[in-house]
């Protein structure tokens, strides 16, 4: 185990989930950890939890001399704290490289895909810890019961022999990894103006691939044609994995030429685990299947870790129940590629309400540009459809995203959901006045749920804070909402 104590590091953008999750780790094998975010999240609660102290707002007051330097792809060049550091000849480490540093202590099992990982890694080290282990984690959420006293956590370091970690695509920083059992969930486009196109994304989740003992893949099917080139690239790939340490077992003696083995999951495998979810949808079907196949790649037994996953809770975000107003139960997903927020509504649909309200705030202006009519059509499976405008994140609406907006989601809705009413509500002030009065019309155990990556499940949690419908209205601006959130 390497040795952490002489070790300095300043993470800016401590507060998210990735971020936040080294930082604790790092701090608890005795690093001096300090870091700085824009602003307060619940992954600073779980910071200070830890004993560190985070500074909220950007500054290069903030950067302490001689430490190395943590960021994500998300934090700007102009950065006042990178910009110093870079002056001083500071150390810069880039999050993905931190996380390859930690893992290669370890036993590796890294999930990537376009959709599911985050569910699936949290699957993985929930059945680890049912099998009685006590693995590391790196978890791009909040998953409850993974902490200290049955609280949410989103990466520890246990002293088992394993770390589970969720291997992130959208900058290619998984490519970092050398895991021993390496797991693709899916294979879609997403990240458009990191990928450009589908051939480099595919060559990029081959090479994941390629450095692993077991690659543990989707079933075929004829609608998961990049995954099928990735499986067909790995039966001809020269292994590329690097042993960064001795813990890693050889290459299976069964695999030819030191090929990748491929392991595969479905619905239905590995057949002999029966599984009992408390978690909604087929797609948490898939993701238990991918998780109980990493896990008998690994040598675990499956139909044990099967049983453990009955009790999984979920992920903050991933269809999580955010309370009741009036008898309508409101849940909140992180959905934010078409394919999520159909699987999301499918899964709620399952739920059989009277009513089923989605609302959407897309996730970047590039994403929706690509994806609108994608969205409109994966929304058009709730009864009633509401779009707020979209949270930019790290993009601005200029250049080619000019003109760029939630109505073009919200136009393809109406386009395509045969009549269904469709909001389209720019504002979050604009959303909570609009449902709320209309909340108080649905009969119970009718389903809203907040949909979409950025901010907007501040608006859910509004809306079952709220004591009473004048509550809400008192809180959203000016005006009529059934004038100014228009119906299309």
């Amino acid at each position: 185990m390497s040795d952490w104590s002489g070790r300095r590091l300043h993470f800016i953008g401590i507060g998210g989930a990735g971020m936040s999750g080294l930082a604790v780790v790092c701090a608890g094998l005795g690093a001096e950890v300090t870091g700085s975010d824009r602003s307060e999240s619940s992954y600073m609660e779980r910071l200070r939890a830890a004993g560190l102290e985070p500074t909220i707002g950007h500054d290069a007051a903030n950067l302490p001399g001689g430490a190395e330097v943590v960021v994500s792809t998300a934090i700007a060049a102009e950065n006042p704290e990178l910009s110093l550091a870079r002056e001083r000849d500071q150390t810069v480490i880039h999050r993905g490289e931190l996380l390859a540093e930690l893992c290669a202590e370890k036993r590796l099992i890294a999930i990537a895909g376009t959709h599911g990982k985050t569910t699936t890694t949290a699957m993985t080290v929930w059945a680890l810890r049912g099998l009685g282990e006590d693995p590391a984690f790196f978890v791009g959420g909040e998953v409850p019961g993974l902490g200290p006293e049955d609280a949410p956590a989103n990466a520890g370091w246990g002293a088992g022999e394993w770390v589970v970690a969720e291997a992130d695509e959208s900058d290619g920083s998984f490519l970092r990894l050398a895991p021993e059992i390496a797991v693709v969930t899916n294979v879609e486009m997403d990240h458009h103006s990191k990928w450009g196109s589908l051939e480099p994304l595919i060559e990029a989740f081959t090479g994941f691939a390629a450095k692993s003992r077991v690659a543990v893949l989707p079933s075929p099917t004829r609608d998961a044609a990049p995954v099928e080139e990735v499986r067909a690239a790995l039966a001809t790939a020269t292994p590329e994995r690097v042993r960064s340490n001795d813990r890693i077992p050889d290459r299976s003696a069964n695999a030819p030429d030191g090929a990748v083995e491929v392991a595969e999951f479905s619905a239905a495998k590995p057949a002999t685990a029966a599984l009992d979810l408390a978690v909604p949808g087929e797609h948490n079907v898939l993701n238990a299947r991918a998780a109980l196949a990493a896990l008998g790649a690994a040598g675990f037994d499956v139909d044990a870790a099967a049983e453990a996953l009955g009790d999984f809770r979920g992920v903050r975000r991933r269809l999580e129940v955010k309370g009741e107003r009036g008898g309508v139960r409101i849940y909140d997903d992180y959905a934010h590629h078409p394919t999520e927020v159909r699987a999301a509504l499918s899964a709620l649909r399952g739920l059989a309400p009277p009513r089923l309200i989605a609302v959407f705030q897309p996730h970047l202006y590039s994403r929706t540009k690509v994806f609108a009519a994608e969205f409109g059509a994966a929304l058009a499976l709730a009864d009633e459809i509401a779009v707020l405008d979209v949270y930019p994140a790290r993009e601005e609406p200029v250049g080619p995203f000019a003109g760029v907006s939630g109505l073009d989601v919200a136009r393809a809705a109406a386009d395509r959901s045969g009549g269904k009413p469709v909001a389209w509500l720019p504002s979050a002030a604009k959303a909570e006045r609009f449902l709320s009065r209309r909340l108080d019309t649905l009969s119970d155990g009718s389903i809203l749920v907040t949909i979409g990556a950025g901010d907007i499940f501040k608006l859910g949690e509004a809306l079952v804070a709220a004591a009473d419908p004048a509550d809400a209205l008192a809180k959203g601006g000016e005006g009529d909402p059934e004038r100014t959130s228009p119906l299309l």
